[in-house]
C-alpha cells in the first residue's frame, strides 16, 4: 500500500480553484432543492432512465452503475435510507449531528482547496460557469484488502490483452461481424479500423498510422459479487469484472482527490473515535462479521487499514509524457529532418462541446505541464475538422487557427495570447491524441455520411479518421477502442479464447490466463455465434423467470442503454422465436438478427453498505448503497508490438443508493467515493 504523505501543493491549481471558494457557499444555498449536477459532468454516471441508471439494476428498488448489478441484502432492509426529522436535518446512525456537520465542513473546504469540483453552467449564461464540490460519498466504503490488491494485479494483464486484441484485425472482424451489421456506430468504427490498418486496396491510407505508438489509459471496473444462493453469514465475496473501458476512462483526477479527502477525514478524526462504529458496520457487510478486537491495529500498526493513496495523477501523466517524448525523439530531435526551432510539440485533448467535467481533465493537463513541461490543446471533433491538418507527405498533425474567437471549450487559453507573428513562425505539431470524446454516437452529431459532396455532414467522423491516420500516438487507437466493446468482452469469456492472446501462458512462471478468467462473470452471445449455453441463458429468462439474474447490454460506452428485469424479458421476447419443442421438452429458440448488437451478462450481487451522499455541498441523505471499483492501467507500445511501459495507475470507487425506484431524481445519481481497506 502506498503510504500517505503530505499532499504536494501545486501553485497553478491553487490559483485556478481559490477563486471558487466563495462561490461554493452561494451555490450551496441556491441549490437547496438538490437540483442534480448536469449528467454530462459524468460520462459514466448519466441520469436514470426508464431502463435504470448507466447500466444499473433498478428493478426491485435497487440501483447501481454502468454494470450488471443487483443489490445483496447483506444488511437489514430496515437500514435503508435515513429519514429527515422535523427540523429537516439528516440523521445518520453511529454519527452525532456535530460529527456530521464537521465532516461536511471539512469536505466542502477540502474540495475548494484541492480541486475536488465540477463545473456548473449558469442558467442565465451559457458562456459562464462556476464550480461546486463534486458529488461524493462523505466517508469511504469498506473493501476487502485482498480483493483490492487482486484488482490492482489485473491491471497489467488487461493492458497487454487490449494491446494484443487491438492488433488482431481478424479477431475483431470475426467477433464484431454481427454487431456491426445492426449497429451503425460499431460498424463505422470497424470500417475505419479496417481501412486504416488492414491493408488491401486502401493500404496507403494507413501507412503513417501503422508506424505510430499506441497509448492506452484503461479502466477495468469490478464489483464484489456473492451469488444469492451463498450464505449471508460469512464474507465469501469474489471480484468480478463489470466492463473494461478503453476510451475516455474518466475520474482519475477527481478520484485521487476523494481518496485524499477520505484519508484526511479518517485519520484526522480517528483519535476521537467518532467514526469507529460507522466504519465497523460497513466492514461487517463485506466480511460477514464485526471486526474482532484482536484484529484492530494498535497505534504502532495503523497502516494495515485505511484509505490507500491513488497514484493516478503521477502515473497517467507519466505514460502520456513517455508517448510524447518518444514522438519528439523520433521526429523532432536535432538528428531528424525537422527544424526543432520552428516546431512546438503539443498534446491534443479531444473533448465534448460544453464539457462540465473539466476539472478532472484539467488536473491531468496541469500535471503534464508542471511535471513534464508539456502543453495541452483542447478541441472538439468539429474543431479538429476545422483546425487540424494532416500532412499527407509525412503524417504530421499540424494545428492551425480557424480565425474564430470561439473559446467554447476553454481551448488553450495560453495559445490565444500568442501574437500573429509568433503563429507564423511556430508550428504546433500534435504528438499525442487523447480522446475524452468520441465514444458514443452523440459525439458525431453531423451523421455518418462522409461523402465529399456535402461539407456539412460527417465532419466528426472525418476528423476522427484524420487523427487516426497520422503518425501521432493515439489514446486510444481504433484497435484499442474496439477491444473495449461488450461483444469482445463476451467472446473473451469463451473457453480457449484468452489463450489466443497468451499462447505460451502455461509455460510462464506466473500465468495470467487463470487470473484474467477468474474475474469474468457469466457472459452470453445473442448473435449467429450463440451456442447451446448461450441459448440456455435466454431460456432461463423467458421460461424460468430468470430475468432478475441477467442484464442485456449493447455495444455502448457511457451507460444508460442497458435492459433489466421485465424490460429485459420484453426485449428478448420481441426478437426471439420459439419453435416446436423437441421430444425431450426443451424449447428451441431462434434469435432475431436485432439481438446481435447485445450480449447477455450475469447480474452481480454486491454488498450493501451505509453511506452519506453529498451533492452540491449538501447532505443529500444517508442510506444503504452499493459500490463499484475501477482500476486504471497505462500502456505504451510501439507499432511493432514492443511494450515499453505497462503499469497499474490508480483507482476510483463509485457509490450509489441501492433503494431508488426507477426514474428517480437527484438521489439516482452516483457519487465518487474511495475504498477503506479492511
Amino acid at each position: 500500500m502506498i503510504l500517505r504523505q503530505p499532499h504536494r501543493r501545486n501553485p497553478s491549481l491553487f490559483l485556478f480553484f481559490a477563486t471558487t471558494t466563495a462561490t461554493i457557499a452561494v451555490a450551496s444555498i441556491a441549490i437547496l432543492t438538490r437540483t442534480p449536477i448536469l449528467a454530462s459532468a459524468f460520462r459514466s454516471l448519466p441520469p436514470r432512465t426508464h431502463r435504470g441508471i448507466a447500466g444499473s439494476s433498478s428493478s426491485s428498488n435497487s440501483a447501481s452503475f454502468s454494470s450488471s448489478t443487483q443489490t445483496d441484502n447483506a444488511m437489514s432492509s430496515s437500514a435503508s435510507a435515513s429519514t429527515l426529522p422535523s427540523d429537516g436535518e439528516v440523521t445518520v446512525p453511529h454519527l452525532s449531528p456535530s460529527t456530521l456537520r464537521s465532516l461536511v465542513s471539512y469536505a466542502v473546504s477540502y474540495g475548494a482547496a484541492h480541486g475536488l469540483q465540477v463545473s456548473v453552467k449558469h442558467p442565465s449564461s451559457s458562456s459562464s460557469s462556476s464550480h461546486v464540490i463534486a458529488p461524493i460519498s462523505l466517508l469511504p466504503q469498506a473493501y476487502p484488502s485482498p480483493l483490492f490488491h487482486r484488482a490492482i494485479s489485473l491491471a497489467r494483464p488487461f493492458n497487454l490483452l487490449v494491446d494484443r486484441i487491438g492488433r488482431d484485425g481478424e479477431f475483431l472482424k470475426t467477433t464484431l461481424r454481427g454487431a456491426r451489421e445492426v449497429d451503425p456506430f460499431t460498424g463505422k468504427l470497424s470500417e475505419l479500423y479496417e481501412r486504416i490498418y488492414s491493408g488491401g486496396a486502401e493500404e496507403e491510407r494507413g501507412k503513417f498510422a501503422k508506424t505510430a505508438d499506441r497509448l492506452g489509459i484503461h479502466r477495468s471496473d469490478y464489483m464484489l459479487h456473492r451469488p444469492p444462493s451463498s450464505s449471508s453469514s460469512s464474507g465469501g465475496y469474489e471480484l468480478k469484472q463489470v466492463e473494461l473501458n478503453t476510451i475516455a476512462s474518466s475520474f482519475a483526477g477527481l478520484a485521487e482527490r476523494v481518496a485524499d479527502l477520505h484519508g484526511f477525514l479518517t485519520e484526522r478524526l480517528r483519535d476521537e473515535g467518532t467514526l469507529d462504529a460507522f466504519l465497523e458496520e460497513n466492514e461487517s457487510a463485506v466480511s460477514g462479521s464485526s471486526p474482532r478486537e484482536d484484529d484492530r491495529e494498535d497505534d504502532g500498526d495503523r497502516r494495515k487499514r485505511g484509505v490507500p493513496r491513488s497514484p493516478a495523477m503521477t502515473r497517467l501523466p507519466s505514460a502520456m509524457a513517455l508517448a510524447h517524448e518518444r514522438y519528439r525523439r523520433r521526429y523532432l530531435s536535432s538528428s531528424s529532418d525537422e527544424r526543432p526551432a520552428s516546431v512546438r510539440p503539443v498534446v491534443l485533448f479531444v473533448v465534448q462541446p460544453g464539457e462540465t467535467n473539466t476539472v478532472d481533465q484539467r488536473l491531468l493537463e496541469f500535471r503534464l505541464w508542471e511535471d513534464h513541461g508539456i502543453g495541452v490543446v483542447r478541441l472538439s471533433l468539429a474543431e479538429v475538422y476545422r483546425r487540424v491538418r494532416l500532412d499527407e507527405t509525412d503524417g504530421r498533425l499540424l494545428l492551425g487557427d480557424d480565425g474564430e474567437d470561439d473559446n467554447e471549450n476553454e481551448n488553450d487559453e495560453m495559445e490565444n495570447m500568442e501574437t500573429t507573428s509568433e503563429r507564423n513562425v511556430i508550428q504546433r505539431e500534435i504528438t499525442v491524441v487523447y480522446f475524452r470524446a468520441g465514444y458514443a454516437p452523440t459525439d458525431y452529431p453531423s451523421g455518418y455520411d462522409t461523402s465529399p459532396d456535402d461539407d456539412a455532414t460527417g465532419i466528426e467522423w472525418l476528423a476522427r479518421e484524420r487523427l487516426e491516420r497520422s503518425r501521432a500516438a493515439k489514446c486510444p487507437s481504433l484497435g484499442y477502442h474496439l477491444a473495449g466493446c461488450k461483444k469482445v468482452q463476451q467472446e473473451l469469456a469463451r473457453p480457449g479464447v484468452l489463450e489466443r492472446f497468451f499462447p505460451n501462458d502455461d509455460r510462464e512462471e506466473t500465468p495470467v490466463v487463470p487470473l484474467l478468467r477468474s474475474a469474468f462473470a457469466g457472459l452470453y452471445a445473442l448473435g449467429a455465434d450463440a451456442d447451446e449455453g448461450d441459448l440456455d441463458a435466454v431460456r432461463d429468462v423467458l421460461f424460468r423467470e430468470g430475468e432478475g439474474r441477467y442484464v442485456l447490454k449493447p455495444q455502448r460506452e457511457g451507460g444508460g442503454y442497458n435492459f433489466y428485469g421485465k424490460e429485459l424479458a420484453k426485449k428478448l421476447r420481441q426478437h426471439c422465436t420459439v419453435v416446436d419443442e423437441d421430444g425431450d421438452g426443451k424449447q428451441n429458440i431462434v434469435l432475431g438478427n436485432a439481438l446481435s448488437e447485445f450480449i447477455l451478462m450475469e447480474r452481480l450481487f454486491p454488498p450493501q453498505q451505509r453511506a452519506i451522499l453529498l451533492r452540491n455541498g449538501i447532505v443529500e441523505g444517508s442510506g444503504m448503497t452499493i459500490s463499484e471499483l475501477g482500476c486504471f492501467g497505462t500502456i505504451v507500445a510501439s507499432a511493432e508490438g514492443e511494450v515499453v511501459h505497462n503499469e497499474y495507475a490508480g483507482f476510483l470507487l463509485r457509490t450509489k443508493f441501492s433503494g431508488v425506484d426507477e426514474g428517480g431524481v437527484a438521489s439516482g445519481f452516483a457519487t465518487l467515493s474511495s475504498p477503506y481497506l479492511c
